[in-house]
């Protein structure tokens, strides 16, 4: 069995983070391990606090997995603040770690900052060089690529300055446009869109988290960015449209619509 390394936030709602990472990890067929980056309080409705974990001790458990089982991809998610950033660029280049996807945690679907313009620049600097893919939503984009993101054409514009600033390859989330629900990829220089209907189900807490584990799964088991991606975007269309409806906000996603009997 192929192994997938997530390294991330805690959501005690288990829609995102760490926990819906599990899940997916496991829901695509790979042995899911953690390092847990910071913990939260929250639920459906909202984050009502954050608690960092010492820099100190994720390097801990880092040393801990991959003292014993080097994982085949890593996720990598919400990174709070500047000293946890770099100590795990660090650690993962150290350990020449494989198939990252980095999830650029910066800015939540409601629109809320997560991720301080102090942390921004280490993000781009130290994560992004060693990650295969980068997977950002339209307002983190225009804060990557400096502009305004209102039509596909402006999605690609932003793609294509994003991968020329940073290198490496970006998939493009187009969830906020009004019109579609696709995405861009840009890698190598070539563009593919995954185009989707907008399904009608406001619970999607935790999607970004769940696509870039997927996508991370596809990759720890020898697929291309291509197909790990359109995989990926599949898997995460099922369990928006299988309509699981908790909480009394915006809810999570069923992460195992395919192996409820």
């Amino acid at each position: 069995m192929k192994t997938v390394l997530t390294i991330a936030g805690s959501d005690s709602i288990g829609g995102a983070g760490i926990q819906a990472d599990i899940k997916t990890i496991s829901a695509n067929g790979c042995y899911a391990m953690s390092v847990i980056t910071s913990v939260t309080a929250q639920n459906t409705i909202g984050v009502t606090g954050i608690h960092d974990i010492p820099p100190e001790f994720v390097l801990k458990q880092l040393e801990a997995v991959f003292d014993d089982i080097t994982p085949d991809a890593v996720k990598i998610g919400m990174l709070s603040n500047t000293e946890i950033i770099y100590a795990i660029s660090d650690f993962l280049r150290k350990r020449k770690a494989v198939n990252v996807v980095a999830d650029t945690v910066m800015v939540s679907t409601s629109g809320h900052r997560l991720l301080a313009e102090n942390a921004v620049s280490a993000l781009t600097e130290s994560i992004f060089p060693i990650a295969c893919i980068i997977t950002p939503n339209i307002p983190e984009a225009e804060i990557l690529s400096d502009m305004e993101i209102k039509n596909p054409d402006q999605m690609v514009k932003s793609a294509e300055i994003i991968y020329e600033k940073f290198g490496g390859n970006v998939l493009l989330k187009g969830g906020h446009l009004e019109s579609t629900a696709a995405d861009l990829l840009y890698a190598d220089g070539v563009k593919t869109w995954f185009e989707t209907k907008k399904i009608d189900n406001p619970n999607t807490h935790g999607t970004g988290c769940t696509l870039s584990s997927a996508i991370a799964s596809n990759l720890g088991k020898g697929m291309n960015v291509k197909e790990s991606v359109k995989l990926a975007k599949d898997y995460v269309t099922g369990a928006i449209m299988d309509g699981l409806d908790l909480g009394r906000g915006r809810g999570p996603l069923n992460h195992m619509y395919k192996n409820i009997i």
